[in-house]
């Protein structure tokens, strides 16, 4: 697929989130319809969507069936199982491109990726579980330096997933709330403020950039 969409088109998105409610949002403003897939009961994208399918993302015939409706399957956040985008993308284009999910699902991956094209990134090392744990941790700790946080590389997100560590005592908290999975840790960063610059590529390879936007926490989970 390399047109663009034209207007009455379908978009499909997986997951049902507040994100997935701003882009259907978006979509219909453009003169797209909408089909959201959210294993979960009442996402809020459902509220502004033409279609909603509710099921797991292993139900092979439910995913099949979603495909067969939409011209081009899109994500609104990166967990989603790589099963289940195989057998979507047997019948229908996804984009962003399956190799921009795998890079956001890890985020060992994608900071190693980000310096690797010249992009700057808050320290970090990894830290796997098991007998060594508490040794790595201890490594990556002196090379990163504390206060830091401890997270989870796949999953987790406003604040779930996350330890912080201002020393030594913290460790071993830290790594419990890991609950054996594989972890990064990541140093602070001295900032005035966060912002997110939204930029977007089409498949002819054009480039449109949108105003950044400032982005407010509280208590380690995006407010506004």
């Amino acid at each position: 697929m390399t047109d663009p969409l034209a207007p009455g088109g379908t978009i499909g998105i997986l997951g049902g989130g507040q994100l997935g409610r701003m882009l259907a949002m978006a979509a219909a403003r453009l003169g797209f319809h909408v089909h959201i897939y959210e294993p979960g009961a009442n996402p809020p994208a459902g509220d502004v969507a033409r279609f909603v399918t509710t099921a797991p993302y292993d139900d092979a015939e439910a995913l099949g069936a979603f495909a067969a409706s939409v011209d081009v399957v899109t994500y609104e956040f990166e967990n989603v199982p790589a099963a289940a985008l195989d057998l979507i993308e047997a019948q229908v284009p996804i984009r962003p491109s399956r190799q921009a999910l795998a890079v956001s699902q890890d985020r060992l991956t994608e900071k190693t990726f980000l310096n690797d094209i010249g992009l700057a990134t808050a320290a970090f090392a990894p830290v796997s579980p098991g007998p060594s744990a508490a040794g790595e941790l201890a490594q990556a700790m002196a090379g990163v330096g504390t206060p830091a946080i401890l997270k989870t590389r796949r999953l987790g997100y406003d604040g779930k997933g996350q330890a912080r560590i201002d020393g030594p005592h913290d460790t071993t908290a830290a790594l419990d709330a890991m609950d054996g999975a594989e972890a990064i840790l990541e140093g602070f960063v001295d900032f005035e403020r966060e912002i997110s610059v939204i930029a977007a590529r089409g498949a002819d390879g054009m480039i449109a950039c949108f105003e950044p936007g400032e982005n407010v926490h509280k208590d380690g989970i995006l407010h506004t």
